[in-house]
Parts: C-alpha cells; structure tokens; sequence
C-alpha cells in the first residue's frame, strides 16, 4: 500500500518507525525533550551567548553571516547528557590506525540521515527532521531541514542525496559492488526526489530494516557536497580524466576518492581540508600533514542546545596518531587524552590506568559491550586449495580445536577475570539471545579434543606429532592477528596455538597490519584469522558471523553468490541457502517478533554448521575521560553498528 492510502491509525507508528517508538517509550530517554533546563545548571557560556565566541567575532568583522542566516530554519536540539555546557576547549584523543579505526568516524562523522538514540536503543531524527515508511515497508520519505548549510555555507539538501546515490554509489567504476543494504531482490532502490527538502526511495521489496542500516552505516548518503565534488566527476565536467592527470592521479576515480574520501581505506576525507561537510567540527590539518588530525568548529554546524545555543561546544578535537600501543598508555596515565578509542582501553590495561587516575586527572566510565565474543578464529571454509577447505568445512575438526581451547585460562590471564567461556550466540542481554550457539563445545577437555579430530579423519601423525591431512601433509594453517586493533589479540592468538599444537594441529601465528588482513580477505587468500564477534545485540546489521552474507570472512564466495544473486562467487550448500531464505525474510519484515523467530532459525542452522570458534564474552568493559570533559554518558555502547562514540553527541561535551 502507498503513502496516500495509509491508514491513519498506523501513521504515529510509521511516522518515526517502530524503533524510534519503542526508544521513545525507554524509561530516562530525553532526547527530544525541549526542557531548557537539561537536567542541570549552567549557560552556553558565562554570557548566555547563542554562539561561540570565534564566530561572534567573525559575524562583527562582516566574514561570517549572523547566527540566524546559518542555521536551518527547524534546527535539532540536542538534549545534554548532563547539563547544559559552554564554549572553549579542545577534545584530545589519538588514533591507533588511521585506515581501520572506527573511532575516527565515530568522534568526527556520525551524521546520517537518521541516527541511533543516545542510549542506542532505537532510531531518532538527524539529518532527517522526520520520515514517513508505507505498510509494506518498500517506500521511505525523508523530510530535510530547510536552509541546512555545508560547512562552507553553501545549501545543503535533496540534490546533494540524489548526488551521493545516484552519480557515486550507483557508479560502477567507483563502486563495482552495490552496497547491499540500499537494495531488495540484489536490486537498487530507486530515488524520487520530490522538492528540494523532500525525497523517497523505493525498493523492489519490503525493507524492514532500513532505518537501523541507515543510522548504522548511512553517512555515505550526507557526506558528498555535489557543488564541490561534481568538478572531480565526468558527468559535471567532462574534463575529469585530463584534471586527474594533471593532479597525478591514474583516473578521474582516484582524484574524486581522494577528494570525497571514498573506498575502503581512502582518507580523503580526512586528508582534505577543502570538503565542506555537516559534521561538528570540519578538517583544518588533515592526515598527512603530520602525526596529527586537526578539526575546528563548523560555523554552520545545525543543532542547537535546549538553550538555542549553536553547538558545538568545543572550539576543535585534536587527534594524535599513536600506533605504539605503550605509547599510548603512558599518555593516558599522564591524562593527556580523553573518550579514547575502545581497543586502547583493554582490560589487562586497566590495572595500570586505575593506578595512574589521580595524577593524570582522569575517571572510568562503563561501556556496554555489542560485540558477541572477545576474540574468534575465522576459518576460510572457501580456501583456495581444495585440501585445506575440506579441513574447515568439517565440523569434526572445527569441534575439535574449541574441546582444544583452555577458555577459562585465556579468561583469567589475558581478560583478568572479566569474561565467561563463550562461542558465537549473540549476547545474553539480546532479544536474539540462543544459548546453545554461546556455550557449546565450551569446556577445556583434551580428550574429547583429540576423539573429535580423530573423527575428522586426521589421525595419522608424523614424528613430531602433529597430525597429517589426507593428502599427506602436515595438518596446520596460518593464523593472522591484526597489529594494534586490540592488543591482547596477539595473546589470546599465541595461547590459541599452542592450545592446538598440543593435539596435533601446527597453527602458525602471524601478527600483520589490518591492510594487509582485508586485501587477503577481499582476494580470499587467507587461511584464518583473528576477530572479535559483532553483532552482539542485533545480530541483523552484522550478519556475517551467522551465515555467508556481506562482511563475513568466513565463507568470502558463498557470501558474493547471496549478495550477486547468483551472479558471482560459488554457490553454497543447502544449509547455507536456507539461511540465506531466511535472511531475506528477516530483511523484509518490520515485525520485530517475527524478526527474532526468523533470525533464531539462523542461529540454529549456525550453530549445527558451527562456523567459528570464539572464547569468551566479555563481562565489563570501560573508556576514560577526563575530569573536566563532560557530558560523557556513563555507561554507553560500544559496537561497529554504533560507531562509538557518535550516537552519545559529542558535539554536546564540553570543558569546565
């Protein structure tokens, strides 16, 4: 059914979606209260003032346009975690890797259309002032915010989507492969603009999940100003190519990554002090100019404090890049950084940390874990070699090295304490929550290790006593373990070998750059890796670690057989296809009752293929903020479907 036939009685329910409902009736959610007070005292500024002091000036000195001429005419109010802030300051923080560190998008670019609540529990207006969802859940309108401004001053609207859509995401030589969730039926969604404030995209199916896609991976959508990037494009100016060559560039595609910052492990966006954006605070020294990322205040930024005033409230962040992991600590404990990224704050660094809190003038603050697993091994069951993928499809072997693993050691010396034996269900707290895929194959036992690898047919062993495959090599592979992402990885990695070499299978360990890892897993050139486990708490936004589909590491040609429809990779067994049905299902609904019953059927199929090996859940994680950051929610979530710290609005903390 069409919008113009909805019910009435359904348009409260549609008009934000049913996961902004179901936020919109969480105990304590605020966000979209108007109450000047926010929940404690204070001003914007010791004045009272509507802007930052920088740009009072520059409006007086006639180089900026007066407060009012550069916010849109319905601006969103940001409700304070705490209370409400003031201008000044700077957020310091630091990168451990420029290309893999979700931590960058997540303090510098969360702006989707719609976006996670700052408890992350439903979907709430962003970019988006309101949208409108058919029954069927394949039409979606989108309501801009009138007069909305890029960082440079210039319009920002509807033409700017149907840009980033239609000329960038639609570009086969920018990207071969479609992204998955802007499709039903492996077909695009078609785009309508309506007016310049309004659009709608239509998919071929239903989309029941297509707002939580979007505010968990939408920035694409609002973060490409067609009025700077059409001169880098063909269609705008058919000079393109000879302007990439003069540039240096191979083609018109590298010069417009470059400039927009697109593809995996592009910095443009980040290198280029010249794109207008709509986030918080906009590029001044990109990323290459030195050890360091520089960002100060957009003065066209498009929210407001419940007090009018325009955020952000710090002047800049300032992020140092820090690859060395005990570098990094040591500047910590001197209280030089604060909300840092989640990989630093490890829990055999806590110790440390704890003891240095009263000199560097910091405190811990609780995260709430997404992740299902602490650390898994990802075996290639798509392996090249055709030996080596009838050893990880079988479930004997696989079952095998889990009886291997010693959990509650791994636990007690490399989580201290912080963690339980677990493998790969989603979390406890999760509606989608199924036991048997978290504690089977859990205990420590070397015998039923040693019977089940003897069941996969490996028994046979050479003089040293490790096992033999069919073919009369040695029974062994190469783990890979990605350098500075989390560093008690390598540990667990090193335990995990040596847990294995005991019974028989030669695991070789390989600490490697993260760059490396993904241009292996993109070629299918990787035997196993090391991982943590997303899709802890909706399991639907990253389903690749319960059935072959986008993202998933396990079965990398299954995967492109589901996402191409056929078109490309291998097609998969039964069991993998009947996921894959239902995954559709899943994708279709809107019910989220239905969603789980559909999902849990996954997980059953996941849990009798038994895919990959995890160790432990964690129990506790922390941050560290400094003790005169404020408005740092205490606790918050910290997952790649809520790219930490983006949904808890940081342009709302400030310094006192």
């Amino acid at each position: 059914m069409g919008l113009a036939n909805r019910r009435p009685a359904r348009r409260d329910v549609l008009r934000f979606g049913t996961a902004a409902t179901a936020m919109l009736a969480v105990p304590g959610c605020d966000l979209l209260s108007t109450d000047p007070e926010g929940g404690g005292g204070g001003a914007s500024s010791k004045s009272g003032a509507k802007e930052a002091p920088d740009l009072a000036a520059l409006v007086k000195d006639g180089k900026l346009p007066p407060l009012k001429q550069r916010l849109p005419k319905e601006p969103l109010e940001v409700q304070p975690t705490d209370r409400i802030g003031r201008y000044g300051g700077q957020w310091d923080t630091f990168l451990t890797s420029v290309a893999a560190d979700p931590h960058l998008v997540g303090c510098l670019s969360y702006e989707p259309l719609v976006r996670w609540n700052i408890e992350s529990t439903g979907v709430v207006p962003g970019i988006a002032k309101e949208w409108d969802v058919s029954e069927d859940t394949r039409e979606y309108t989108f309501h801009l915010r009138a007069d909305m401004k890029w960082s440079d001053g210039e319009p920002f609207g509807v033409d700017d989507i149907v840009f980033a859509y239609e000329d960038v995401q639609k570009n086969k030589d920018l990207f071969p492969v479609f992204t998955t969730w802007l499709t039903t039926a492996r077909q695009p969604a078609t785009l309508e603009k309506i007016d310049d404030v309004t659009f709608k995209f239509v998919f071929a199916e239903p989309n029941g999940i297509f707002l939580e896609n979007i505010a968990a991976s939408g920035t694409v959508l609002t973060s490409l100003p067609r009025h700077y990037l059409e001169k880098f494009h063909p269609k705008y100016n058919p000079d393109a190519e000879s302007l990439a060559k003069d540039e240096g560039f191979a083609n018109w595609m590298e010069l417009f990554g470059a400039r927009g910052g697109l593809g995996p492990g592009n910095l443009g966006s980040w290198q280029n002090p010249e794109l207008p954006t709509v986030y918080p605070w906009r590029i001044v020294q990109g990323i290459g100019e030195g050890n360091r990322l520089v960002a100060e205040r957009n003065p066209f930024y498009w929210k407001t404090d419940p007090n009018g005033a325009q955020l952000p409230y710090l002047d800049k962040v300032v992020m140092e890049i820090v690859e060395e992991p005990n570098v990094s600590t040591l500047q910590i404990t001197e209280g030089r950084y604060s909300v840092i990224t989640p990989g630093i704050a490890t829990l055999q660094s806590k110790p440390v940390f704890a003891r240095g809190r009263q000199a560097g003038g910091y405190h811990f603050v609780d995260m709430v874990e997404d992740r299902m697993n602490f650390g898994t091994f990802v075996l290639n069951h798509n392996h090249k070699d055709p030996a080596m993928r009838a050893v990880f499809q079988n479930k004997d072997f696989k079952i095998g090295l889990s009886y291997a693993l010693n959990r509650k050691e791994i636990v007690s010396l490399i989580m201290k304490g912080q963690g339980e034996p677990w493998n790969t269900s989603p979390r406890p707290e999760s509606k989608y929550f199924y036991e048997p895929l978290g504690t089977q194959y859990t205990e420590y036992d070397l015998d039923k290790a040693n019977e089940h690898l003897d069941l996969a047919g490996y028994s046979q062993r050479d003089d040293e006593g490790f096992r033999l495959r069919d073919d009369g090599k040695r029974l062994g592979f190469n783990l890979q373990v990605r350098v500075n992402f989390n560093p008690a990885w390598a540990d667990i990695a090193e335990l995990a070998g040596r847990y294995w070499r005991e019974v028989g299978v030669d695991a070789r360990v390989e600490v490697v750059a993260a760059e490396l890892i993904f241009a292996r897993i993109d070629a299918n050139d990787h035997e196993a890796i090391m991982d943590d486990g997303d899709g802890g708490l909706i399991p639907y936004l990253n389903p690749g670690w319960y059935l072959p589909a986008a993202g998933s590491s396990m079965a990398i040609r299954w995967a492109q057989w589901y996402d191409s429809g056929g078109a490309e990779g291998e097609e998969p067994p039964a069991p993998q296809k009947r996921q894959m049905e239902l995954f559709d299902q899943v994708k279709a609904t809107l019910d989220e009752a239905e969603r789980v019953e559909l999902f849990t059927e996954i997980l059953k199929i996941a849990a009798e293929e038994f895919y990959v090996i995890g160790t432990a859940r964690t129990t506790q994680q922390y941050n560290i903020v400094q003790n005169d950051f404020h408005n740092v929610p205490d606790p918050f979530l910290d997952g790649s479907s809520y790219p930490e710290p983006g949904p808890t609005n940081p342009e709302q903390y400030f310094r006192e």
